[in-house]
């Protein structure tokens, strides 16, 4: 439920303020004269619809503005003298949302109508006139404008500090990560290619002249070769900050072929025309089938890979299978790999899928909404 400034929920307080003017309404008006009857019991009626209206006015401001309208020039006619209350809240609610050129042709509507109103249930064009007047002060209605418009230029102008907030906190947060990436290449990315060079020059000496290459050794050139790759993930990552064309589907041929290149026989299936799907949409099945395809060469141990994509007109499915080591009943270990692409999906509206097959291997299946544009 919504709250408002004080916590206290905006539906309530709507209807509290709706009521306390339909309430306040009623006893002005039978506490004067008032005519008895079928017009008394009308006016009535009109009085309190027009200050229950107000409790929708934030989702319906013109349409409550017509009502309350409607209804003071109703009483008016049956012969209440009571002021247009409920009208000026209208008119508050009404140019706050924005809404002035409406406001402005609906108030000069209604300051021709009041007399003419009165004028029915009087018969004396200058009383009519006097009564009028005091139902709607011009003077009320133009400060009832002011303060909508005052309010709303005030939200605006909180919206926009808020917006320039947050933008420079991403631009800050952006420089931080381009700094960190700035460093971590500077400090890391030298050191660990010596000790990649290094080892696998001494494993290609040691093998040249017949000697046993150690375990340490071959240990140490594999964990260069695998601290290399994930540094270079992990500075991509970081600069990763929109500017660059983003990857989308149609670079995920080039993962596919990536994949062949390091001897994993893997195949690309795509279906229905994938053109006007949007970037986001696009960079998130780049990203999953990168992360499934990365998986499979890890940790798999699996000698084929499929990927599918279909693309409807809906939604777009993308599904990575591999023939691994992953049996079911083994509950996957949630990595930061799986977790980033739950977290990209859910974040577009779409569900994914990730667990061991029932005939061996693992499966990522993700359907996303899609948003085509033209």
């Amino acid at each position: 439920m919504d709250k408002g400034r004080f916590g206290v929920p905006t539906a309530a307080g709507d209807w509290a303020i709706a009521i306390g003017v339909a309430a306040a309404l009623l006893a002005t008006g039978l506490s004067g004269q008032h005519p008895a009857g079928a017009l008394g019991l009308l006016g009535s009626v009109l009085l309190a619809s027009g200050g229950l209206a107000l409790a929708v006015r934030r989702r319906m401001p013109l349409p409550v503005l017509a009502a309350t309208g409607l209804c003071a020039v109703g009483y008016q006619a049956a012969g209440f003298d009571v002021p247009a209350v409920a009208y000026l809240f209208a008119v508050y609610a009404a140019v706050r949302a924005g809404h002035r050129s409406v406001t402005v042709v609906a108030s000069v509507a209604m300051l021709a109508a009041l007399p003419l109103a009165a004028l029915v249930s009087l018969h004396d064009t200058g009383q009519a006139f006097a009564q009028a007047r005091g139902a709607l002060e011009v003077a009320w209605l133009i400060a009832a404008g002011a303060a909508g418009e005052a309010l709303r230029q005030a939200e605006r102008r909180a919206d926009e500090a808020e917006r320039t907030r947050e933008e420079t906190a991403l631009r800050r947060a952006d420089e931080e990560r381009l700094r960190i990436a700035r460093e971590l290449h500077d400090s890391l990315t030298h050191q660990i290619s010596i000790i990649k060079v290094q080892a696998e020059v001494a494993v290609h000496v040691a093998r040249r002249t017949g000697e046993q290459v150690p375990e340490a050794l071959l240990a140490i050139r594999d964990a260069g070769r695998e601290a290399s790759r994930e540094l270079r993930a992990t500075l991509e990552a970081l600069r990763d900050d929109d500017k660059a064309p983003p990857r989308g589907l149609d670079h995920v041929p080039e993962l596919v072929e990536r994949a062949r290149a390091i001897g994993l026989d893997a195949t690309l299936t795509i279906e229905g025309q994938h053109h006007g799907v949007s970037t986001a949409v696009g960079r998130t099945v780049y990203r999953i089938v990168q992360e499934s395809l990365t998986n499979v060469a890890r940790h798999a141990a699996a000698g084929t890979a499929s990927v599918r994509i279909d693309c409807r007109a809906d939604a777009l499915a993308v599904r990575v299978d591999d023939d691994g080591k992953a049996r079911p009943g083994s509950a996957p270990v949630p990595g930061v790999g799986l977790l980033g692409m739950r977290e990209r999906v859910t974040a577009l509206g779409g569900r994914l899928r990730a667990e061991p097959r029932g005939e061996g291997g693992f499966t990522v299946q993700a359907e996303l909404p899609v948003d085509r544009t033209s």
